[in-house]
């Protein structure tokens, strides 16, 4: 039997797949997860019900992948470009610009908070969350080790979860409330890197501190 990852493999298949999801993800920023059903991302997409069955194996399955999409789409941007930065000074900054600039698309904030809350009701949604968060945090942890190779395992580990602890509440904080001190979050925990990390050998010693920034 041909299962659900054949079937989304040739073009025609991909195109749907990509239909169905991007109805889901319109739906789902418009209304939450309660907006996503079966008959409304059918119509959504112009295609027929039975196509989230076969791409998918059902709603279930749709949105697992609705979630993962989410993450990639609101999340994913911010830790790229942690993982773009030179030094540990520049991560931080990447994660200011990242969500003042996330924090202005309002269908992004909508997906970042709809992500939240369907992982805190649906299992299967936090598996998926999870899985998400897991491959961050891992990516994160491989940028820290090379830029603190005298670092433990498990301190890179550690640190790695905090910065998307970091990434995931400051977003959430500012999808809330538009006034939420997040230049201030970002230079105490600027500070307090600087308070417990050694010098980082990728910087040099005579760079000053950027002025102006957190």
């Amino acid at each position: 039997m041909t299962n659900l990852v054949d079937r989304a493999r040739s073009p025609r298949g991909q195109q749907t797949r990509e239909s169905l999801v991007d109805a889901g993800l319109s739906l789902l920023a418009d209304g939450g997860w309660g907006a996503v059903t079966t008959r409304a991302v059918a119509a959504r997409s112009g295609t027929n019900a039975g196509l989230i069955h076969y791409h998918f194996g059902g709603l279930p399955g749709l949105r697992a992948a609705l979630a993962q999409r989410a993450s990639e789409a609101a999340v994913g941007p911010l830790v790229d470009m942690v993982l773009r930065s030179s030094d540990l000074d520049e991560g931080i900054d990447a994660i200011r610009a990242g969500i003042e600039r996330l924090a202005a698309d309002d269908r992004l904030v909508r997906l970042a908070v709809q992500l939240v809350a369907g992982a805190g009701q649906d299992p299967a949604l936090g598996a998926a969350f999870r899985d998400s968060l897991a491959g961050a945090r891992a990516a994160i942890a491989d940028w820290v080790g090379a830029r603190r190779p005298d670092w433990t395992d498990e301190r890179r580990t550690g640190f790695a979860a905090l910065v998307a602890a970091l990434i995931d509440g400051l977003l959430l904080h500012r999808a809330l409330d538009d006034h939420a001190p997040m230049t201030e979050a970002l230079t105490a925990f600027r500070d307090l890197t600087d308070a417990v990390a050694p010098p980082d050998p990728h910087r040099s010693p005579l760079a000053p501190r950027r002025k102006g920034t957190p």
